[in-house]
């Protein structure tokens, strides 16, 4: 995950909300504290954390470095949530699955805080289960304080509690548990109150979404359910899915985690449009682990099926399954989701009482397996106990069964019975390919994918690329050539980039964003820009790609004086487009009418640094 988040990391541009990241996490803590009052609350603590950042070194580099380490941490948790929950093959294959998969690769090399809250809530979640398997009061408040602070990153993350509610109702956990948890929920709850009540004020920053339909719904599933989204890769990802539905204690905690937080936003935003599938991109660690669960019930049948073929009896075909599948789960996470009332929490098992009999059973590499049994008394502490020894590799157990107890007779129809493995080059010869299987699954999924990934690549598969635009503004801008942002927001490209628009007249600015407390800068009245545009005969226009002509009416009235008296006396000239912002010169249809002397804005000021700090 480190290695593909790092390949094509400088991809040289910022998209808008890159650029929003860059100059925001440029300013003081004072003036980022000022902005969080008005606008972008809820990424204040990721701003604050990006200030940090680049402080050390202002860079496009430095501004997606934290979202690639995020990426790379939420692949290693969802491979230690899989060893915790079925066993080590199937959390390395989760992991590396997660790790090609587009979205993740995309989100991984974004300025933004999706990639970090994956992480917290994947942290979260193990942590959940680690606190399930040692039901102790301390082991509550290390889950608390990671979701506060994931709660923090992205209030929308809050969504994960009713994944894991979902997750202790299908465990049928203890009283206590559900305290322990609700407590750990109400620290958390209580530190995201604050930030849920200023952003509620701040919700006209999403007007912009719309009302999901069907074709959003399609392509969030085709998008996190595979690696890609159409073809033999895409079905095969979801065959796999299903079969690992069966996997009991990992379904109850991947299957709520894929599903509740998608569907959950998608039905509030019929009612109230907030859907994007950033905002749950946290959900997407699910898949994998359902996927790497399937293949794993494929492997386990497949080597069913080579024992019967090679003569074991069933009911040491069954002890042998039971055994390995025991040996691997020696933290019993049991009982969830499969219906059979077991709890969630106990990760010991108590004692036989009296004497009891050891089995200990030893699988060849190759998968085949001998019972060794005998009867002994155990003593361990003055109690009677049953031990057996098992290793396993792959689920394949070698070794030799111990007995049980110190100086214990050990009676099995009237001898001694053991069993030992010897591994043949047929077994080696197998065991190398399901090796090579495991390996082929990974990588022809990503070579099948390869394409996507360079093309993500490639600055121009963001919405738009600012350093594109600005490179095109210090080729055609002439020293002081006035320029017009529309809307404001645009201004970004300016802030992100400065240097080309050194010497451009700004004509609407009348205080710069670090000043007023704003993300673009804070403009001038309506009557005021009029006057000055009145006495200009060409004025360049840094604006969304789709305006000019538009039926767009803006809600800022100085936005409405840019776009009527451009659309209305002025003749575009030239114009370059860069997704959906473009670069483009009006020359006015008639000479400028002569008006009294207005006050010339003052130029924007030449950086004294290659990094200048935003106007």
């Amino acid at each position: 995950m480190l290695a593909l988040g790092l390949w094509g990391l400088d991809r040289g541009g910022m998209w808008g909300d890159e650029g929003v990241t860059f100059l925001v996490g440029r300013r003081t803590v004072p003036q980022i504290w000022h902005l969080l009052h008005g606008v972008d609350a809820v990424h204040g603590l990721y701003y604050l954390l990006m200030h940090a950042v680049l402080a050390v070194h202002p860079g496009e580099v430095a501004l997606r470095l934290p979202s690639v380490c995020g990426a790379t941490a939420t692949a290693g948790l969802v491979a230690a949530l899989g060893v915790r929950l079925a066993r080590p093959r199937v959390g390395l294959w989760a992991g590396l699955l997660y790790a090609i998969t587009p979205l993740t690769g995309h989100y991984a090399q974004e300025g933004r805080s999706y990639a970090l809250v994956a992480a917290g809530v994947a942290g979260a979640t193990l942590l959940l289960v680690r606190a399930l398997e040692e039901p102790l009061r301390r082991s509550w408040w290390p889950y608390g304080a990671v979701l506060a602070v994931t709660f923090l990153l992205h209030e929308f993350a809050v969504l994960v509690l009713c994944a894991h509610a979902l997750t202790l109702a299908a465990a049928r956990v203890r009283r206590e548990v559900w305290l322990g948890w609700g407590c750990a929920v109400g620290v958390a709850l209580g530190a995201l109150l604050p930030l849920a009540w200023v952003s509620q004020r701040q919700s006209a920053q999403v007007a912009w979404l719309r009302i999901p339909d069907w074709d959003t719904t399609e392509r969030l599933a085709r998008d996190f359910l595979a690696i890609t989204p159409t073809g033999i890769v895409f079905w095969t990802s979801l065959l796999l899915i299903l079969l690992g539905l069966g996997s009991g204690r990992l379904t109850s905690v991947a299957l709520p985690l894929l599903l509740l937080p998608p569907v959950l936003l998608l039905t509030v935003s019929q009612f109230r449009p907030l859907f994007h599938e950033r905002y749950v991109l946290y959900a997407l660690a699910g898949a994998p682990l359902l996927v790497a669960a399937g293949a794993d019930r494929v492997l386990g049948a497949l080597r069913w099926l080579w024992l019967e073929r090679q003569g074991v009896p069933s009911g040491r075909r069954t002890e042998a399954e039971r055994v390995v599948a025991r040996a691997g789960r020696h933290r019993e996470l049991v009982g969830a989701a499969s219906g059979t009332g077991h709890r969630l929490g106990s990760g010991r098992r108590t004692a036989t009482e009296g004497r009891t009999t050891a089995a200990t059973t030893l699988e060849t590499r190759d998968g085949a397996a001998e019972r060794a049994g005998g009867g002994g008394e155990a003593a361990a502490g003055g109690g009677n106990r049953a031990a057996a020894a098992v290793g396993t590799r792959d689920g394949a157990a070698a070794g030799a069964g111990q007995r049980a107890g110190g100086g214990g007779e050990a009676a099995a129809g009237g001898g001694t019975r053991t069993a030992t493995a010897a591994t043949s080059r047929p077994s080696l010869t197998r065991a190398n390919l399901i090796t090579v299987a495991g390996v082929l699954a990974v990588t022809i999924p990503f070579l099948h994918g390869l394409p996507d990934y360079r093309n993500d690549r490639d600055a121009a598969r963001r919405p738009e690329n600012l350093a594109a635009v600005s490179a095109l503004a210090g080729r055609e801008l002439r020293p002081g050539d006035p320029v017009l942002f529309l809307p404001s927001f645009w201004r970004v490209t300016a802030l992100a980039y400065p240097r080309p628009f050194v010497g451009a007249r700004d004509l609407a600015l009348g205080e710069s964003g670090a000043r007023s407390g704003t993300l673009s800068g804070r403009e001038i009245g309506p009557g005021e820009l009029r006057a000055r545009l009145a006495g200009v005969d060409r004025v360049w226009i840094v604006a969304q790609s789709n305006l000019l002509p538009s039926r767009w009416v803006p809600g800022d009235p100085t936005d409405r004086v840019k776009l009527d008296v451009v659309d209305g006396e002025f003749a575009r000239r030239q114009q370059y487009v860069r997704g959906r912002v473009k670069l483009a010169l009006y020359i006015r249809r008639m000479p400028p009418q002569s008006t009294q002397p207005v006050s010339t804005p003052t130029p924007m000021p030449r950086p004294t640094s290659p990094n200048p700090t935003p106007p």
